[in-house]
């Protein structure tokens, strides 16, 4: 970017009130949450920073919407160096990959999101790139085919994933360290809420935030998504009240109930305890039943559902729990019905 550039970029931005004003945080110290992830990875920085060598490379695990993008972008500021990014689906051919490694400086960070959807090609041109900061480019094809080596500066990896088993062995063997994120506490996500309200010029009052904090499903992305929402309704319903009446009348209407499930959820659990007389079921039958990518179930809704103790998996499969059972108002399997409630 020219230097004429970056002053009317930089002029924009003030201009709309917008310049450090982002619904993510830029630097650990406005974190909230995820503490012990956190703390290793200050330590991590601090220390190349001490010895001003690049970071090793690792990768971020967990449930989508936790913050591994985030800490990506904090890991690079506090380093002081810049961050490419990219996903594994995008870099089809080495090429893609080749373009983006020569474009590092010294120290930069490449953050490849979902990384183990990166097609094995590719995977084994990065393994040489991470170890020995080169790539050997194929040129021409047949009797012509020669080969090309490209030296690459050295650089830091940093790769987020859904799905951590899915990541292969070689490749995770080539990072120093694997960080699992967490769902969070409603009192972390409270905080996030009320950051990201003063952020957007919300007021928040009573227990609002945390109303909003406790239907999120511990994820800071849905927070802010249920936070945009409940602003819109306090605009067009409640003369821009934002209260916890109000939230709890907005979330409400989404379908949300007060501990976290939403509509697909619901569908889940009543498809299991309905379809399937609450006995053990597969992930492919409980797709079926409920119309949604078996996938989509198993990196989305089932993680949710099992850590808050509504659904076990089994040798046999998944299995609804007691406390599925109440909020079902279904015979507990110790006898007898109970009768739960959804808001």
């Amino acid at each position: 970017m020219s230097d004429t550039e970056r002053f009317f970029t930089s002029s924009l931005k003030q201009d709309l009130g917008e310049e450090e004003k982002t619904l993510r945080p830029q630097q650990f110290a406005d974190f909230p949450g995820q503490e012990s992830v956190k703390e290793r990875l200050e330590i991590f920085v601090e220390a190349a920073k001490k010895r001003d060598e690049p970071l090793g490379h690792f990768i971020l695990s967990g449930p989508p919407g936790l913050g591994k993008t985030t800490l990506a972008y904090i890991v690079a500021a506090e380093r002081g160096k810049e961050i490419k990014t990219s996903s594994g689906p995008v870099l089809e051919k080495p090429g893609d990959l080749a373009g983006l490694l020569t474009s590092l400086q010294e120290g930069d960070v490449l953050f490849i999101d979902e990384i183990h959807r990166l097609p094995i090609t590719i995977e084994e041109y990065l393994y040489s790139a991470m170890e020995d900061f080169f790539i050997d480019i194929m040129i021409d094809q047949g009797v012509g085919a020669r080969s090309v080596r490209l030296n690459v500066p050295r650089f830091t990896l940093i790769g987020a994933t859904t799905r951590l088993g899915l990541i292969s062995a070689p490749l995770r063997s080539r990072c120093q360290h694997v960080h699992r994120l967490d769902y969070y506490g409603a009192g972390e996500l409270e905080q996030i809420v009320s950051r990201s309200a003063g952020i957007l010029n919300c007021d928040l009052e009573g227990d609002a935030a945390l109303e909003i904090a406790r239907r999120s499903r511990g994820t800071p992305r849905i927070a802010n998504n249920l936070l945009h929402w409940v602003r819109d309704y306090a605009q067009v319903k409640a003369d821009n009240l934002m209260n916890q009446p109000v939230a709890e009348k907005a979330l409400n209407m989404l379908n949300i109930s007060s501990n976290g499930l939403d509509e697909m959820d619901m569908r889940i659990l009543e498809a299991m305890a309905y379809n399937f007389d609450g006995k053990p079921v597969g992930i492919k039958n409980i797709a079926v039943s409920v119309g949604e990518e078996p996938g989509t179930i198993e990196d989305v809704y089932e993680p949710y559902l099992i850590q808050e103790g509504y659904m076990i998996r089994t040798p046999q499969g998944r299995t609804l729990t007691e406390k599925s059972r109440a909020l079902l108002g279904l015979e507990s399997t110790s006898g007898g019905s109970i009768q739960g409630e959804l808001f």
